[in-house]
């Protein structure tokens, strides 16, 4: 027996294009993580309506966000309430949410966010970056936002949150942007959070951004922009403990997923890791990596398990990325079962990537890489195998390739690169770098495999 994800209807055609043979299918029994989030029927229902909204894609509705949440935060219904959004186009400017709610986007229903930027909301920078990604100072504050928040729940009938990025990308092409561009939702210091049936869609930013949160359930998602929208990461949990994501769909114009813990001397003091991350049974595309850990990462990332992978017309399959002056740690990754097609590099594994935040850092913090597992990897139409630069004074160690059979475009022969790295590499096409096939690393990565 199998069950079909929703999507909307406008989608269709693309993903049953994309995702021949049922990519979407999830067969009953399949390994879940989201239970650690259970779902909830809440006890009240409202609608925007009752809040004066009105879905005519023209009415801004900023007020009636605000002001139906601030109804429910005020009520604090036992059971919580849900915040039912109907059919329309519900144009709106920033709001936060509150706890013990849920909010419903029915079929059809768009909640799409205002191109003013004039107005729009600032908000200070993240503790653990010290500045806004993009620019110094603070950020401006994301479509849907939340801080401290508990219960909170987006579902639907796979309605769609609608960034209308593109004022942003073009105020980022043109340098014009005075602060960093808005994420289109960010949850801060949360717990029990549950995002699924939902199409997020050309966010400014970020798309969806758990930050120092925990027990977090991102599933049947679908993730969209164009490819060439700047920063467009699909899910990025940041600093975060307990995060499952499943069964969605991305394609975006950077990391479908990327797993990241705090910039420079910033993540550093701030020490706050990720750690608990699952990543099953993603799909996707883009032009940079299919699931990346990193490049900021200086408050630690261990405990990562993704399986399950379909990434096609993309630059970098899996990218595992720090530099020199993170400090912090990456260690017990394990990504399992992935299908590659189309990709320019399969696997890429660095010590030098991403920028810093001001003159501040320490370039003599150096992050300590270590027991990185990658297996059951097969792809066709790859570019390149892959590469694996570790640091001078900082080796990447227990590093282990297993099973990994990749289809090489090129009629000439392409190989590995590896440097300042040891470990194992099994079964490995094209051959493995020297630098994985000593006896030690060879027993070490069939111990772990």
């Amino acid at each position: 027996m199998v069950r079909w994800l929703l999507v909307a209807p406008a989608l269709l055609a693309v993903l049953l294009a994309v995702l021949e043979g049922g990519a979407f299918v999830v067969a009953e029994g399949d390994a879940t993580c989201s239970g650690i989030v259970p779902m909830k029927s809440r006890e009240k229902t409202m609608s925007i309506t009752d809040f004066g909204g009105v879905g005519d894609g023209e009415t801004l509705n900023t007020a009636a966000f605000k002001n139906a949440i601030s109804h429910i935060a005020q009520q604090n219904a036992p059971g919580g309430t849900l915040l039912y959004i109907p059919a329309g186009v519900w144009l709106t400017g920033a709001f936060n949410l509150t706890s013990h709610m849920t909010l419903f986007l029915a079929k059809d229903a768009v909640v799409t966010a205002t191109q003013d930027t004039s107005n729009w909301p600032l908000v200070d920078p993240l503790p653990s970056y010290g500045r806004g990604r993009e620019l110094p100072g603070g950020r401006y504050m994301s479509l849907i936002h939340g801080n401290g928040l508990r219960d909170v729940i987006i579902t639907g009938e796979n309605g769609t949150i609608d960034g209308q990025g593109d004022v942003w990308w073009n105020m980022w092409r043109q340098r014009t942007l005075r602060f960093t561009r808005p994420n289109l939702l960010e949850l801060m210091h949360s717990t029990d959070v549950i995002i699924s049936n939902v199409v997020f869609q050309d966010s400014p930013f970020w798309n969806i951004h758990p930050v120092y949160c925990s027990n977090v359930v991102v599933k049947n998602v679908t993730v969209l922009a164009p490819h060439d929208s700047p920063n467009t990461d699909g899910v990025d949990p940041d600093s975060s403990l307990n995060v499952c994501i499943e069964d969605c769909y991305i394609s975006t114009g950077d990391d479908l997923v990327a797993v990241k813990s705090g910039w420079d001397e910033y993540g550093i003091a701030y020490s706050r890791p990720s750690s608990g991350i699952t990543v099953r049974r993603v799909t996707g595309s883009s032009p940079f990596a299919g699931i990346a850990i990193g490049s900021e990462t200086s408050g630690g990332i261990e405990n990562v398990f993704a399986e399950n992978l379909d990434i096609f017309k993309t630059g970098i399959g899996i990218h595992i990325k720090t530099n020199s002056g993170r400090g912090g740690f990456i260690r017990n990754i394990t990504i399992s079962d992935v299908n590659l097609n189309n990709v320019r590099k399969a696997l890429r594994i660095t010590g030098n990537a991403g920028d810093h935040p001001d003159d501040g850092y320490d370039p003599n913090a150096l992050p300590v890489v270590d027991g990185l597992t990658i297996k059951n990897v097969w792809g066709v139409g790859v570019q390149q195998p892959g590469s694996i630069q570790g640091i001078k004074d900082s080796p990447f160690t227990q590093i282990c390739l297993s099973n990994v059979n990749l289809s090489v475009t090129s009629s000439r022969e392409v190989s590995w690169t590896c440097a300042k790295v040891s470990g194992g590499a099994l079964e490995v096409q094209p051959s493995p770098c020297t630098e994985l096939t000593s006896v030690n690393g060879i027993r070490f990565c069939t111990n772990v495999v």
